[in-house]
């Protein structure tokens, strides 16, 4: 199963070309080879071949772009994971049958480890269970217990200034919470970084939305309204005062960020709406305006999945 390229993405991003990363996530077909976990789980990276060239037109603008690239993922009904790839021309390609298994997890959130530009793994929680597992690994790493206080968690980037992702999680009294990644899944304990987080109905993020460099983060109100939470890069106060993006935003029941969609460099949006429709808001750079007017990249059906990410 092949995870990337070989190139080290922000480094293919910098020098303007997107094609070895279009290449590594680019479907073969309706299914793929996956390893199982003795949980009788498995999961695995989207499967990939050579895309045919004519991506120049996502070349970079920006010397310094480093979003990740990601597919997206969706666990539908019966447990099973699909993987949709960036298809290179700003949307997603078909899907892909990537594991099976997952019909009772809570959460489940990609993780770059390494810096390279693209997820290495995935931490779920199952039960009480916070558990990180490589792609196509057999061997999950139970991370600890008592995960079931969150009734939110996310994986949004580096928030605290290392080179690996990190991990926050939201409580039932609205605490928000970071966990920094020692880049291997496992965890440092955690820092309690914000009260008051239960107002929002959807967190999220993967990467830079302002330009600056440091990874933020999104967050929808119970009134529809979305707000820009910037990240300071200091994991005892990893974010910014919000400032308002828009409203309007309950019209989606569900918002997940996995990078850079469009391959332009900038990290993007997705949403889906109540109709099971899929929507990209692509990534600005410009911190008042951070996303550029949505274009439609699914028609229906989206609403089979129970978690994406």
């Amino acid at each position: 199963m092949v995870k990337s390229s070989g190139l080290n993405a922000r480094s293919a991003l910098a020098r303007g070309t997107v094609a070895a990363l279009t290449a590594a996530l680019v479907a073969t077909g309706t299914t793929a080879a996956f390893a199982a976990d003795a949980n009788g789980r498995s999961v695995s990276q989207v499967s990939a071949q050579a895309k045919p060239s004519g991506v120049s037109k996502f070349s970079l603008t920006s010397e310094t772009a480093d979003a990740q690239v990601n597919a997206l993922y969706g666990v539908d009904s019966s447990g099973r994971l699909w993987g949709y790839p960036p298809n290179g021309q700003g949307g997603l390609d078909s899907r892909v049958q990537t594991g099976y298994g997952w019909q009772t997890a809570k959460f489940i959130t990609q993780t770059d480890n390494d810096a390279d530009g693209s997820a290495d793994g995935i931490w779920d929680v199952t039960g009480s269970r916070l558990t990180y597992t490589n792609w196509d690994s057999d061997t999950p790493l139970t991370v600890g217990s008592g995960w079931n206080i969150y009734n939110r968690l996310l994986s949004a980037g580096n928030l605290g200034g290392a080179a690996a992702d990190d991990l926050i999680a939201r409580d039932s009294s609205g605490v928000l919470w970071l966990y920094l990644g020692y880049g291997n899944g496992k965890l440092t304990t955690r820092y309690k970084v914000g009260t008051g987080w239960n107002i929002y109905s959807d967190l999220a993020g993967k990467g830079d939305l302002t330009g600056d460099g440091k990874d933020d983060i999104v967050a929808k109100d119970s009134s529809g309204v979305l707000w820009l939470y910037k990240g300071t890069g200091n994991y005892k106060a990893p974010f910014a005062s919000r400032t308002r993006i828009g409203a309007g935003w309950n019209t989606y029941n569900k918002l997940i960020s996995v990078g850079d969609i469009n391959l332009d460099g900038t990290t993007d949006l997705i949403a889906r709406d109540t109709a099971g429709a899929l929507y990209l808001y692509k990534g600005t750079g410009n911190a008042t305006a951070p996303y550029a007017s949505r274009v439609k990249i699914g028609t229906s059906g989206w609403n089979t999945y129970r978690i994406l990410f």
